[in-house]
């Protein structure tokens, strides 16, 4: 059973947050802990603008997200790692060779489906990763509820 799930991308400051969100919103009635963190963390800084409007949009009332750096022990203490590219996945494994096996894409489940970073694009690069960070939440929320 996942008790902790950690949500990664470079700068933790647009996918990784949204997908903390939207995941954290859809397993609210059970007792999975969700956080996120960056590759290479804007550390201490909010959610972008965009990404805080687009989650807006679609009803989420912005929390006060600060990003965070990953380190080895948030990766160790996590159950369950979701990352929003490949190169993410080799990243994690070099800074912690023991994750293998609990790391994988937030798409896994979507045929492995990578989630470009929208940052420093225009609004409609922050609409398309929404929509595919909220299909691939929808997607494992279906499996960890279980």
């Amino acid at each position: 059973m996942f008790k902790k799930i950690l949500i990664i991308c470079i700068g933790n400051i647009c996918r990784s947050p949204t997908a903390e969100i939207l995941l954290r919103e859809t397993l609210a009635s059970s007792d999975i802990e969700v956080s996120s963190a960056g590759l290479a963390a804007l550390v201490e800084n909010p959610i972008e603008p965009t990404a805080r409007i687009v989650l807006e949009e679609h009803g989420f009332v912005h929390t006060a997200h600060k990003a965070s750096q990953l380190t080895t022990q948030a990766v160790c203490g996590s159950d369950l790692i979701l990352v929003m590219e490949q190169g993410h996945i080799n990243s994690i494994l070099n800074i912690a060779p023991q994750a293998r096996g609990k790391v994988f894409l937030l798409g896994k489940w979507q045929n492995n489906r990578e989630i470009s970073d929208p940052y420093r694009q225009g609004k409609p690069a922050f609409v398309h990763a929404y929509a595919l960070i909220e299909e691939a939440v929808h997607a494992w929320a279906q499996r960890l509820a279980r």
